[in-house]
């Protein structure tokens, strides 16, 4: 089972979205079969076995074993991830392109390029996976906390001076062997259950 699977094309991803189905992926966390899941979701084991179908169609789950059962044979099943993520691929037509706006300060523009970050790496991970090779990637995940806004548009300036040199230092168009990597850096406001941040609260 992998940890996450990006879901690229279409019908794959309304299958997904379905409420019933949804409930039979993170019920098969742990290999289940129709019977077994059955009770647990509210459903016949026929219906539950429609369901199974339309998620292995869409390779949302994977059959472990099969066992007899007199003259049955019972199919077990499991989520082929622990979670998935639904690439802008699947909505390729209305995906957001960040070069259509690019504008640092723009919160949409930085869904935008989150958007690309999902299509893009959901498809080297489906390539390197077929490849049998490992992806090559780094992220770093911080949280900082500002005292004031000039503060924080203090560090923006540096950190984009900071990377700009990096990338400077680095970056090498003319090598005949190298190969080209996107690089990402956000800011946002961080979310908690107790307040959540609004343009109208940013100063």
């Amino acid at each position: 089972m992998l940890e996450i699977a990006v879901i690229d094309r279409p019908a794959a991803a309304e299958a997904s979205l379905d409420p019933i189905r949804q409930r039979i992926l993170a019920e098969l966390a742990v290999p289940g079969s129709a019977s077994s899941l059955a009770p647990r979701v509210g459903l016949t084991r026929q219906k539950v076995n429609y369901h199974l179908r339309t998620l292995e169609e869409h390779g949302l789950v994977e059959l472990v074993e099969e066992r007899k059962r007199g003259n049955m044979t019972e199919r077990i099943m499991r989520a082929s991830a622990a979670s998935y993520v639904i690439s802008p691929a699947a909505m390729s037509a209305l995906a957001p392109d960040p070069s259509r706006f690019p504008d640092q300060l723009s919160a949409r523009w930085l869904v935008s390029l989150a958007a690309r970050i999902v299509r893009e790496v959901g498809e080297l991970i489906a390539g390197a996976t077929a490849a049998g090779k490992p992806l090559a990637s780094f992220a770093i995940d911080s949280d900082i906390t500002f005292a004031t806004a000039s503060d924080r548009a203090a560090f923006a300036g540096e950190l984009g001076e900071s990377i700009n040199s990096l990338v400077a230092k680095y970056h090498n168009g003319n090598s005949e062997d190298g190969r080209k990597h996107r690089l990402v850096v956000a800011l946002h406001p961080s979310l908690t259950t107790s307040h959540v941040t609004t343009p109208e609260t940013e100063q």
